[in-house]
């Protein structure tokens, strides 16, 4: 069920000026319900913004959560947690936490970013390792990439198939993320509202998860909040689904369809 994974990354990973004046606030919170096939609850996600102090700097302390539910659950249970404490302006990373368990695997490591030195200082807590690595410039972790994005991405001039690139550190690794636009669609929402949305393209590894590199599709609200509805993986095997279900403290009205 590492397929579960990718779908929490992809949530994470991408919700596309200042903090003040940007896409999202303090407050804001997103549920998802997550099934495989079309058919088979998987799990659920949630995703979390509240403003704090770190180290006497102004942050955003994003707290991601995902876990399996139904039958599952039952023989592959995921408890996954993710915390980014990112710049409240300029939307850098100071803090990463991953902490993982997927049917027994767990994850615990803690990163923090030096922007000036270019470094990150991992701490894997599992082995009790500690080790700085060079990263590269602009560096996001896979939550704070989200935001940045989200901010940072003009609507106005993208034309389908332009693509954004980026550069996140996940782990212990050097990433250049890569998103394609791929143009606007309508989605139908879990409570039978509809919605303006566009569609984006995040590359992944192809191989034994994915069937090729384009296998995730994401889909965002066409307004100012920008904030993700709808993320479908192509897998070797089947499909995996997450849908917006819930939502509460955005920073701009939810614009819904209305039909004659």
């Amino acid at each position: 069920m590492k397929k579960f994974t990718f779908i929490m990354i992809a949530i994470f990973a991408f919700n596309l000026s200042s903090a003040q004046v940007g896409a999202f606030k303090s407050g804001e919170w997103f549920k998802f319900k997550m099934s495989y096939s079309g058919w088979m609850k998987a799990g659920n996600a949630t995703l979390s913004v509240k403003e704090k102090q770190l180290d006497g700097k102004p942050v955003f302390h994003v707290v991601g959560k995902g876990w399996t539910t139904g039958a599952i659950k039952w023989f592959f249970k995921v408890e996954d947690r993710y915390e980014s404490y990112f710049d409240a302006n300029k939307i850098i990373p100071y803090k990463f936490i991953r902490k993982i368990d997927e049917g027994g695997h767990k994850k615990d490591i803690e990163i923090k970013f030096n922007h000036k030195e270019r470094t990150a200082f991992v701490h894997n807590k599992k082995y009790n390792s500690k080790k700085t690595i060079d990263t590269e410039p602009n560096v996001q972790d896979m939550v704070s990439m989200y935001y940045y994005l989200r901010n940072n991405i003009d609507i106005e001039t993208l034309k389908p198939g332009d693509e954004i690139k980026t550069n996140m550190f996940f782990d212990e690794e050097n990433y250049g993320f890569k998103l394609k636009y791929l143009g606007e669609d309508i989605v139908k929402l879990k409570n039978g509202k509809k919605v303006e949305s566009l569609m984006f393209r995040p590359y992944v590894m192809a191989g034994r998860v994915f069937k090729e590199e384009e296998s995730l599709t994401l889909w965002v609200t066409k307004d100012k909040n920008k904030i993700p509805l709808r993320i479908k993986a192509d897998l070797a095997v089947g499909s995996l689904r997450a849908d917006l279900v819930a939502w509460k403290g955005l920073k701009y009205p939810f614009k819904i369809i209305v039909e004659n």
